[in-house]
């Protein structure tokens, strides 16, 4: 079967895709990716075929351009109507209803205006049986509509999207007729009439999600979700000779992951400060700063070693700690190994990963903004002396294990598919 993937120029929605794509192709299925232009080189170093589609823009200057006075930053986590999955309180009609007009117009549209035309074009020519988009990706389900594909999500986050969905949609069928307004539908829908369709809700959720979170850690919607185990996966990846050896004290590995760094935004949390209060402890500190960061350091602990980037599926297996900033693939490629692991979330569902993490118990939390030093210090001390860390990272560790891996999940894909077929004829 022919297999496209949607997704936004952005390497943390693209990466996550990038092992289930890897399988279809081996299984025999003919698999494209398309995303921006200047996006197809991230694409092709990873062994796929890139479709360009639309023109280039950096998603997070759209934003700014589209939300004056934003920055990075617009709030510490996730923003109306999708704060809902971090405080489920705050799920009332017009708040979710506003959330949605503000999200329509200030992220949804200048993120995906760019390429939707493009790819629901390229759908039509190309005919795919199935399209994967990510969620922020709203071309994958209009092309789906457009050539009458068997369509899904693949999760690159905590699934507030479907939480916020749910609560809407239960809200919204408490108010009187002529008061159900729907603005992701409503824009959604006039894609879909104009290819002929009309709008339905798989075209916000999908048909199906593909989740790579535990059963423990993953939201709480009734949607139809098939689990895919994680597989560690993020670019070019070179081995450094010191990693060939085992450690000869506790290595503790500090990262804040990509996007922050690849859009010049800078960390939240103070780097220097850290890595002061780690110094007199005896431990290895591997840190992977960009050498912009790396040059805003006024001194370097001797027990610290600077890199730029260096693979985490290598680096995890010799940490007996993380500290990062709770991005998803950082936490389940630690997951993976195990390792206990603080997380200093800031941004978008990292504060509702991060409570989640926290209650399956192998790991501690601390805000971004209240990330001292001293506080960073005494939750590594916990996480290296106290049984109870590694226990549990262990048992999060087994329960990904046994989630069915990326080949298991392309057969369950093709029976979706020929059901999808057989409804259609």
């Amino acid at each position: 079967m022919r297999v496209l993937f949607v997704a936004n120029p952005e390497k943390a929605h693209v990466l996550a895709m990038v092992p289930l794509a890897w399988a279809l192709r081996t299984a025999g299925h003919e698999v494209r990716v398309a995303s921006t232009p200047w996006f197809s080189e991230v694409i092709t170093q990873a062994g796929l075929t890139a479709v360009p589609v639309g023109r280039d823009y950096d998603l997070w200057e759209q934003l700014r351009r589209s939300m004056p006075g934003w920055e990075y930053r617009p709030e510490f986590g996730l923003p109306a109507p999708y704060d809902v999955a971090q405080e489920p309180s705050a799920a009332d009609w017009p708040r979710l209803r506003d959330g949605y007009a503000r999200i329509v117009q200030q992220w949804h549209k200048p993120a995906s205006f760019p390429m939707i035309a493009s790819v629901a074009e390229f759908a039509r020519a190309w005919q795919p049986d199935l399209v994967l988009w990510e969620p922020l990706a709203m071309g994958g389900p209009v092309a789906a509509k457009a050539c009458g594909a068997a369509h899904g999500r693949l999760l690159w986050s905590y699934d507030a999207f479907g939480v916020a969905r749910e609560h809407f949609l239960r809200l919204r069928a408490l108010q009187p007729a002529d008061q159900r307004s729907d603005p992701l539908g409503e824009w959604l829908g006039g894609y879909a009439r104009k290819y002929g369709a009309e709008f339905t809700e798989d075209m916000v959720t999908g048909q199906f999600t593909i989740d790579q979170l535990p059963d423990s850690m993953a939201a709480p919607t009734a949607l139809p979700r098939l689990p895919l185990r994680f597989e560690p996966y993020g670019g070019a990846a070179v081995v450094p000779k010191w990693l060939w050896a085992e450690p000869g004290r506790p290595r503790v590995a500090l990262t804040m992951g990509l996007s922050a760094t690849d859009h010049d935004a800078g960390y939240e949390i103070g780097v220097q400060d850290v890595l002061d209060a780690l110094a007199d402890l005896d431990i290895e500190v591997v840190a992977t700063l960009p050498e912009a960061e790396q040059r805003k350091l006024a001194r370097v602990p001797a027990n610290a070693r600077l890199v730029s980037y260096v693979p985490l599926q290598a680096l995890a297996p010799t940490c007996s700690a993380v500290i990062h900033h709770a991005g998803f693939g950082t936490f389940l490629t630690m997951a993976r190994h195990p390792v206990p692991q603080l997380l200093l979330p800031w941004d978008f569902d990292g504060p509702v990963l991060a409570r989640e993490a926290a209650r399956q118990g192998g790991s501690l939390v601390i805000p971004a903004d209240r990330a001292t030093g001293a506080a960073v210090r005494e939750a590594v001390l916990r996480l290296l002396t106290e049984p109870v860390f590694p226990e549990r990272a262990a048992a999060l560790r087994d329960e990904i294990e046994a989630l069915p891996g990326a080949h298991e999940v392309v057969r369950r894909l093709e029976d979706l598919v020929g059901e999808h077929t057989a409804a259609a004829a």
